[in-house]
């Protein structure tokens, strides 16, 4: 191993050993003096014993960004200063964004959602056939998949989904009784409690909840298998990727979810009612007998059939993602935050469907 060093002699400037990072940090400041004394003056490079990227841009910039008259630059180093060039090259010149631009941008978008359209009414459809498949073949289930995915859309996702419950019961009853305080309405907690988290806040919190945990999983999962090839190996084994994949999550999914919207709106309310119990002094015998009166039946059966088809949109645009997937590391990442963004997106629309099909069902007049 030589030191890098500049050599003088016959009109020319020779640099000598190795060019590195790791040969020329010891000297750089020193060798940056010498080059800019160097000047304009005949180069020859041909005793370089090693030129990596960084002792190329030190020479380039000594040379004022090109490469000199006469200069000895032997081919096995050119293509350094070749990639410093192209770099170099000055920008192609901005465009000013046209009505053509506009139309070409929608056009592109359009045919996006129209792609992402079109698979999503063949997944569908493809999950169709699987079950009245299976439904001929029992044996044929994947059972042991179903399982494994019920419990890490389900058992798994309890302890944070108490939590939050938990905390949001808490902070809604506090509020709540701030304003009722004031007007002397302090029993309507149970009504504003029950109604607001059994009907409304139970099923989206949990689908949020389960869309950012589960969903992503999901996608994750999927496209790791994407771009490990796993899936193209199930092709060639001959199974089918829609039954052991993706059939699992969305049965598992729809079946978890009203269990958890359950779960959550339980805890949610004894939060709440802890909470009625410090600021109002109401007490859990009142609120537990009050519940069932004020809150009718029907609220419940809405918050299961919510839980049940946020479940199945959530499952199966999480597989849908995962599923389109690219061999490479940003397609993976893109499609798991589309994942979550698209699910959440339209579990707030279908609750607001929700909401109107079923305004005159299970409100007390």
């Amino acid at each position: 191993m030589h030191p890098p060093a500049l050599q003088h002699g016959d009109g020319a400037v020779r640099p000598t050993g190795e060019w590195t990072l790791s040969a020329l940090t010891p000297r750089v400041g020193e060798l940056r003096r010498a080059l800019a004394q160097a000047g304009a003056a005949g180069w020859d490079l041909s005793a370089i014993d090693r030129l990596d990227s960084f002792g190329a841009l030190l020479l380039w910039r000594a040379w004022n960004g090109r490469i000199p008259e006469g200069a000895i630059v032997p081919e096995a180093l050119a293509g350094h200063f070749a990639r410093l060039a192209e770099s170099a090259a000055a920008p192609p010149p901005r465009t000013r964004f046209g009505v053509l631009d506009a139309v070409a941008l929608l056009g592109t978008t359009v045919l996006g959602l129209a792609s992402h359209l079109v698979d999503f009414i063949a997944l569908i459809g493809r999950l169709a056939l699987d079950l009245a498949y299976l439904s001929v073949r029992p044996r044929d289930w994947p059972l042991k998949e179903f399982s494994a995915n019920l419990h890490k859309v389900g058992v798994r996702a309890m302890p944070v989904s108490a939590l939050v419950g938990f905390l949001i019961g808490v902070v809604l009853s506090y509020l709540s009784a701030l304003q009722l305080k004031a007007f002397g309405a302090d029993i309507y907690i149970v009504n504003i409690l029950g109604l607001g988290i059994i009907r409304e806040l139970g099923p989206v919190l949990v689908s949020v909840l389960v869309a950012g945990r589960s969903g992503s999983a999901m996608t994750a999962q999927l496209g790791v298998m994407r771009v490990t090839e796993e899936v193209d190996a199930l092709s060639v084994m001959g199974i089918s990727k829609y039954v052991r994949l993706v059939l699992p999550k969305v049965a598992a999914l729809t079946l978890a979810m009203p269990l958890l919207v359950l779960w959550t709106s339980a805890v949610a309310l004894i939060g709440g009612m802890m909470s009625a119990e410090l600021q109002l002094g109401l007490n859990y015998g009142f609120f537990i007998e009050t519940l069932p009166k004020v809150v009718p039946p029907a609220n419940l059966y809405i918050a299961m059939g919510k839980g049940a088809v946020f479940g199945l949109l959530i499952a199966l645009v999480a597989c849908h993602f995962g599923l389109r997937v690219k061999p490479n590391t940003e397609s993976l990442s893109a499609n798991t935050t589309a994942s979550v963004v698209t699910a959440i997106t339209m579990v707030i629309l279908v609750d607001a469907v929700f909401a109107i099909a079923t305004r005159a069902i299970g409100v007390p007049t």
